[in-house]
């Protein structure tokens, strides 16, 4: 496993999220000394198992299960103080430790308001049918307000109480005009929020750091660092299935901002892709099975959301929108999650292209509308009956396993170096 951490790493996902990168985090993370979140918000989720237990995290980095760790939660992440310290009680709870020992929260982190998350429902409601789908939990509207700048509140702002309820009135006197012209909805109370989260900037008082210059003095000092991403490449705000993607660069593009490092930091960029696909919410899906396969895939694979339990769309592995990531990214090694959810079927199927209007597409387009016509050309392989979680070594995968994986390989264009077959730290094969 040393061999991953020769130097800085990202790990990013490189389909539409969900892949495993909680797992493949905590495992990379146990020789790092650092672990950065740098973007999305409370919409993320990602899930370590660790023994019988299992722990779902939203905001903190998966760092935090590893007591030598750094964990620090990055200027590019949008920040929702109330699902933070809620995430903190419930880990403290549980016995895990969690001090400014172990956590850090850059000041320049943009907070989650409560007129955020109203604006995301209320606009998500009115859409109807025509909704994108997101988590309604305010990370759009949060991060379209860290570009307006003057409606947008950071870590920062928490820490000087006057001027934090002076904009928070200001603030909600306008929305409240906004939400009523619009959607008719009740006004928010000013008053309420600002006690609220000044309640929530004394607690976090003492986790608020300058990360940048936390990470710039642990480049210096030659610790290693892991970059978390959350989400995945297919849903990142420029580069993704657009307007069908979150709201964040949340290809490995995004870190060297999210994170506030330069570019030369990082040597080692794992991406992480599932046996299989998924995506949830709406946009195009090409590989999608709404059929018995689809059915099968969710239910041996548990494809519900971590965060909102929405059952995800599953489908056939896509190679050609793979590549794209890997090719965007620079992906050095992949780690390839949940082959064992195949076992039992008696082929598997792989997209290799696309065909539109009858016409051959090599490359994967990010546009909704071509993506929206585009026929798979599959290729079909074996598949295999034995069940994989008892598995600990590549050669013991069964033949026909291990050349889907490197079918995978070739296709994907970066080597497989780890294959997971289970959520446990143990079924986790390195080759």
């Amino acid at each position: 496993m040393t061999s991953f951490l020769e130097g800085n790493t990202c790990i990013v996902g490189l389909q539409w999220g969900d892949e495993g990168k909680g797992k493949i985090v905590d495992f990379i993370a146990e020789k790092a000394d650092v672990v950065v979140r740098y973007c999305g918000g409370a919409n993320a989720g990602h899930t370590v198992r660790i023994g019988s237990e299992k722990y779902s995290t939203h905001l903190l980095p998966v760092g935090i299960f590893r007591p030598h760790i750094m964990n620090v939660i990055g200027n590019g992440v949008v920040l929702d103080p109330e699902a933070l310290l809620k995430e903190m009680d419930e880990f403290l709870g549980r016995g895990l430790a969690i001090s400014p020992a172990n956590l850090r929260i850059s000041f320049k982190t943009h907070v989650v308001m409560p007129w955020h998350k109203a604006e995301d429902g209320l606009r998500e409601k009115a859409a109807g049918a025509e909704g994108i789908g997101t988590t309604q939990r305010g990370i759009g509207p949060c991060y379209a307000d860290k570009m307006h700048r003057t409606t947008a509140i950071r870590v920062a702002d928490l820490q000087h109480e006057d001027k934090l309820r002076e904009r928070i009135e200001r603030i909600c006197s306008d929305r409240n005009k906004v939400f009523a012209a619009l959607y008719d909805a009740p006004p928010l109370n000013a008053r309420n929020i600002f006690e609220q989260y000044r309640d929530f900037g004394r607690r976090m008082l003492p986790f608020i750091d300058d990360t940048t210059h936390l990470l710039l003095e642990a480049l210096k000092a030659g610790k290693k660092i892991v970059f978390e991403g959350a989400h995945a490449v297919l849903l990142d705000v420029d580069h993704g299935t657009y307007p069908y993607v979150t709201s964040s660069n949340c290809s490995a593009l995004g870190l060297y901002t999210g994170a506030g490092v330069p570019p030369q930091t990082v040597k080692n960029f794992i991406g992480i892709m599932k046996a299989y696909s998924t995506r949830v919410g709406g946009g195009p899906f090409p590989t999608e099975q709404d059929n018995k396969i689809g059915e099968y895939i969710r239910e041996r694979g548990n494809e519900y959301g971590t965060t909102t339990r929405r059952p995800r769309r599953c489908g056939w592995f896509d190679a050609v929108a793979v590549r794209y990531s890997v090719d965007l990214c620079g992906i050095t090694q992949i780690a390839l999650t949940l082959l064992d959810v195949l076992s039992g079927l008696e082929h598997v199927r792989i997209c290799t292209g696309y065909k539109v209007n009858g016409q051959r597409l090599e490359y994967f387009r990010a546009d909704m509308d071509t993506l929206a016509e585009v026929e798979p050309i599959y290729e079909t392989l074996p598949g295999w009956k034995q069940e994989l979680g008892q598995v600990r070594r590549w050669d013991d995968l069964p033949n026909e396993a291990r050349q889907y994986v490197k079918r995978l390989e070739t296709l994907a264009g970066a080597p497989i170096k780890m294959v997971s077959v289970g959520p446990e730290r143990t079924q986790t094969l390195v080759r």
